[in-house]
């Protein structure tokens, strides 16, 4: 079995950046998003964050509201998987691994920049599903088992 999942939450570190194939016509908007770790310095014993990059495409009615309501510093949460692509610059072979998301949701406020002031919550903006289907052929559903009834069920 292969999974290939990633579930990242930070802040965008530039302003959307909208396309759209020429045959197609389907929406692409390229995002960079910046995911902090915490690391221990070795040196001063303090914790510490170091910033993580990352390169997030969205595609179809998903990228479109991406383009139009997210800005430079909003949070987000991104919820893919990754693509690895290999390309050449002036006769040199390149290699990245992008992340392909699937779902994008909106953190914070409209007007939450980054700034730390994000109450975590998503806003009420209805972002659309990606039109990029999920191969979900792995999962099964579980067997219900014989004699359980929603009242044993402690929630």
């Amino acid at each position: 079995m292969n999974i290939n999942r990633v579930v990242l939450t930070g802040n965008l570190t530039k302003d959307p950046d909208m396309r759209s194939t020429p045959n197609t016509g389907t929406s692409i908007c390229k995002l960079r998003l910046a995911v902090n770790a915490r690391r221990k310095n070795n040196s001063t014993g303090d914790w510490e964050d170091k910033a993580n990059y990352f390169d997030v495409t969205v595609f179809g009615r998903q990228a479109e509201s991406c383009g139009q309501y997210l800005k430079k510093g909003r949070p987000v949460a991104i919820d893919g998987r990754l693509d690895w692509r290999e390309y050449e610059v002036e006769g040199q072979k390149r290699q990245s691994v992008d992340i392909i998301a699937e779902n994008v949701q909106f953190l914070g406020s409209r007007e939450d920049t980054g700034n730390g002031n994000g109450n975590g919550y998503s806003s009420r903006i209805r972002v659309p599903e990606s039109d990029i289907p999920a191969d979900t052929s792995d999962f099964e559903t579980a067997p219900v088992a014989a004699g359980v009834s929603d009242d044993d069920i402690p929630f």
